[in-house]
């Protein structure tokens, strides 16, 4: 597959995110709804996370194995970029919460927690945006080497899996005021376009260096971002529903993964 149509079928991959974003102007849902929502959000964060740590960890303990005949050097430099990744992706939103959310005096919207709906969604994007990055990199780099049948797949895999993420980014501000197309299309646009920047670094360049710190940053900030959903959760009241929104939204998830897995990505 050439450059210009892996760019435009990764294009429309990432794109698929904002399939799911129109829940966000749901106007006025009921409690139930908006605590199935968030649920189903979280469930499909938690997947996001045990996948993207999962994927982390190939390398890595690839790299552990070689070190085990002498050569440990692979394996130190990526697994201290997993480490600095997973920290600067958890820590650094807490510090943007404490210096940037919390001192700026706004109401917290999210029960227990010092976020608004609106930041806590764009977190999600962020978090996403990163994951997938990722995912860019696996479809450009399939491409480049002449596995056009394995990046169709990814292509048709991320596609699917990027409309579920899109509903994790719109569910939490449902809580809140209806959101303008414009943060929309913002948000859209931090989540779904690094598969299209991820996939022209992918098609030019292969490392597993910027593969892994990439997962890295996007489990810490996923991880944030699930402890902030929770304690939402919490605030509704209503456990039963909200352990069955977590149980489908991470079989969402795991369901337009399969794909991937079925294609040996």
């Amino acid at each position: 597959m050439d450059f210009a149509n892996t760019l435009v079928l990764a294009a429309v991959a990432g794109f698929t995110i904002f399939l799911g974003l129109p829940f966000a102007r749901l106007k006025n849902p009921p409690r139930s709804m908006q605590a199935l929502l968030n649920a189903l959000a979280t469930g499909i964060l938690i997947f996001l996370l045990w996948d993207i740590i999962s994927k982390a960890s190939e390398p890595i303990e690839s790299a552990l194995a070689t070190a085990q005949h002498g050569d440990a050097g692979n394996f130190i430099l990526l697994l201290v970029l997993f480490a600095l990744g997973f920290g600067v992706g958890l820590l650094g939103l807490v510090y943007f919460e404490q210096r940037f959310i919390r001192r700026t005096g706004q109401a917290p919207q999210t029960g227990g927690s010092g976020v608004a709906p609106f930041q806590l969604a764009m977190m999600i994007a962020i978090g996403i945006g990163l994951h997938n990055f990722s995912e860019g990199l696996a479809i450009g780099q399939a491409s480049s080497t002449g596995a056009i049948s394995l990046a169709t797949i990814l292509i048709v895999g991320f596609g699917l899996h990027n409309t579920t993420e899109g509903f994790g980014i719109a569910a939490p501000m449902t809580a809140g005021n209806r959101p303008s197309w414009a943060f929309l299309g913002l948000a859209g646009l931090i989540a779904g376009g690094p598969t299209f920047l991820g996939s022209v670094v992918g098609y030019s360049m292969q490392s597993e260096a910027v593969f892994v710190l990439c997962l890295a940053l996007a489990a810490g900030s996923i991880l944030y971002v699930v402890s902030e959903l929770l304690n939402v959760g919490r605030r509704f009241q209503l456990r039963e529903l909200v352990m069955l929104g977590v149980f489908l939204g991470f079989i969402a998830g795991y369901g337009t993964d399969l794909i991937l897995t079925w294609a040996g990505a």
